[in-house]
């Protein structure tokens, strides 16, 4: 059990080091590839990949009681999650999204209670909120006082993509991590595929280097292989408990800005960093108790 639960943490940080590279990347691509090729076209990549992997595995279809699962994965993390970052990567700072996807934990652990049969205690939930103030009060304060509809595009991303994680780490269980992503993106990616042939434009071929690898690591790390890594740990160390990780993911994505974008890193942000690697700390020790759902029925 506690090899279980660290090998679900080690997994679960590497998909979250992953996607600490997601809003850099999507920040440098959608300037030269527009909001469709980018929110789209990553799904349209990761399915060619994925197609072919199947082929080669001769996998077999999924069950008819895993499409309902599989569909909403595909609708969180395959479609709303890279269509709302990237409208908000157009007008907002890295800095200002990442530390907004904190949020996610709190999304995470409270569908992860209704889909996920999972419990967090009080200490996991005041951790949890604390944090959420911090982060909430950093977005302010970076929008001058006022939050943007890129914000609210956040938002409404942090909610079904919490939703997707939820889902994913339970259908993970039975189906295995890398199935599930992989499913919900082929599920998804024919609906694509006419926006993004629209999409594309002779100027794109003038793109530099550096947004034609951002766009291919969106398609191939941001949109497959992290998830892989994400789903396989919370399905070995619990939704709520490996979700918690997802505080760090904000501040590597500012450590990333700075490296990749030139953004800078102000003394507010770092001691909001340290209150919010402090929740996590204290949070990631907090007891989760299963729901006894049979007990319920009976």
């Amino acid at each position: 059990m506690e090899t279980h639960m660290k090998k679900g943490m080690l997994l679960g940080f590497i998909g979250i080091i992953c996607f600490s590279f997601t809003l850099p990347a999507t920040s440098i691509a959608v300037s030269y590839f527009g909001e469709t090729i980018v929110g789209l076209g990553r799904t349209v990549i990761a399915a060619i990949i994925v197609g072919t992997v199947f082929i080669v595995k001769k996998q077999s279809l999924p069950s008819k009681r895993h499409i309902k699962s599989l569909l909403i994965v595909a609708v969180g993390a395959v479609l709303a999650f890279p269509l709302l970052t990237t409208y908000a990567m157009k007008s907002l700072p890295v800095s200002h999204g990442a530390i907004e996807l904190a949020l996610l934990p709190l999304a995470t652990a409270g569908f992860a209670m209704w889909r996920g049969g999972e419990r967090p205690s009080k200490r996991y939930w005041i951790a949890s909120a604390a944090a959420a103030i911090t982060v909430i009060i950093y977005a302010i304060y970076l929008g001058l006082g006022q939050l943007h509809k890129g914000d609210f595009a956040l938002i409404a991303a942090v909610i079904l993509l919490g939703l997707s994680y939820a889902e994913g780490g339970k259908l993970s269980k039975e189906l295995g991590s890398w199935q599930v992503i992989a499913w919900a993106i082929l599920i998804g990616a024919p609906f694509f595929v006419i926006p993004v042939g629209l999409g594309l434009s002779n100027g794109m071929l003038q793109a530099p280097i550096k947004a034609w690898v951002s766009l291919f690591y969106l398609g191939i790390v941001s949109q497959c292989l992290a998830y892989v890594a994400w789903y396989g740990g919370m399905s070995l160390g619990g939704i709520a408990r490996v979700g918690q990780i997802q505080y760090l993911q904000p501040f590597l994505m500012i450590g990333f800005s700075v490296l990749f974008l030139g953004e800078s890193i102000t003394w507010i942000t770092i001691i909001l960093a340290i209150i919010v690697v402090l929740c996590v700390i204290v949070g990631k020790k907090a007891h989760l108790m299963k729901k006894d759902i049979h007990s319920k029925a009976n």
